[in-house]
């Protein structure tokens, strides 16, 4: 489960981003104060149009960012007082990842299993079933720096799940990929709903949305907008689909 309240994150901006922005704000808060909660086995989305502080929110919650105020608990974990215990809980993918390009996608989970204190078999045991569910068997020998956009994905989705976290935060998981690929994606993001995790996840796909979301939110500006379950949001709609109501709610 993920408990979020009041989170604000605001940052410091040079003079050259005033300037690039037009503002004479020394300080940008790109969200504001935010809550929410995920429960596990539900898929809970985060939507918002470019800039709205969904990468933010997310990266709040996989610890990379720490809030400047506000409240984040992981699984029972106060993720701003424990940032390492609750990093053991989670799996964060970001389309920003970058991978070792002289490293095979073995050594890269081999190496991630081990900083979370996998032990080798339950590497081997969970690898395994990593690359049967992505269809990877082609390519775990090969260097990453080889591999085609829609591969490195798939690497960087199995180095996010090799500690079996409970937690699985996904930014953008099937951005710039191919159909078969981002298919794979939304497959596994099934599975991990039916094991019981706590999937949370941000799309501009609403395709995407309406087939895996159980809860969902829109952002704006740094604010929740609104936030319910999916079919809430489909019974209380106002537009003739979901991407115009989403545009609706954004703009209102």
């Amino acid at each position: 489960m993920i408990k979020v309240l009041d989170l604000v994150k605001d940052f410091q901006l040079t003079k050259q981003q005033q300037k690039e922005i037009n503002s004479a704000n020394q300080i940008h808060r790109a969200v504001d104060h935010v809550s929410f909660v995920c429960h596990p086995g539900r898929v809970y989305s985060l939507l918002g149009p470019n800039g709205a502080g969904k990468t933010t929110t997310l990266r709040m919650l996989s610890t990379i960012f720490t809030p400047t105020s506000g409240a984040i608990e992981i699984c029972g974990v106060d993720a701003i007082k424990e940032p390492e215990r609750a990093r053991s809980k989670v799996g964060f993918l970001t389309g920003s990842t970058g991978l070792y390009a002289r490293l095979t996608p073995h050594e890269v989970i081999d190496y991630f299993g081990a900083l979370y204190n996998v032990s080798k078999a339950d590497i081997q045991k969970r690898k395994l079933k990593l690359i049967e569910l992505l269809n990877m068997g082609d390519f775990m020998n090969k260097r990453i720096g080889k591999l085609s956009t829609g591969m490195k994905q798939k690497v960087s989705i199995a180095r996010t799940m090799i500690h079996d976290p409970e937690v699985l935060i996904f930014d953008e998981p099937t951005s710039g990929l191919d159909v078969i690929t981002a298919e794979n994606i939304i497959s596994l993001i099934k599975d991990c709903r039916t094991e019981g995790k706590t999937v949370i996840f941000s799309s501009h796909i609403m395709s995407e949305v309406d087939l895996l979301c159980d809860d969902l939110a829109i952002i704006h500006k740094g604010i929740i907008k609104y936030e319910g379950s999916m079919e809430e949001y489909r019974k209380n709609m106002l537009e003739n689909n979901l991407t115009q109501e989403f545009i609706r709610i954004v703009n209102s």
